[in-house]
């Protein structure tokens, strides 16, 4: 993976885990929190790719829908 990418993940693993605590919620293991991390990453440069845009704003977004379900 990608200089890049690698970056875009540990954002993604700091808004996840950002949403945990102002949720209340204990952070899940560190290889899950990375796992759905990647995940959304991946959705995002799909996303991007499909619709334009900034790849770090729609994993806000995602972040943010994820943790309300």
């Amino acid at each position: 993976m990608g200089f890049l990418k690698n970056q875009q993940v540990n954002a993604a693993i700091r808004l996840l885990a950002w949403q945990y605590e102002r949720n209340g919620q204990p952070l899940p293991e560190r290889a899950l929190l990375e796992e759905h991390a990647r995940q959304l990453v991946d959705d995002a440069h799909r996303i991007a790719r499909e619709r334009g845009g900034n790849v770090i704003a729609i994993l806000k977004q995602m972040v943010a829908q994820a943790r309300r379900k």
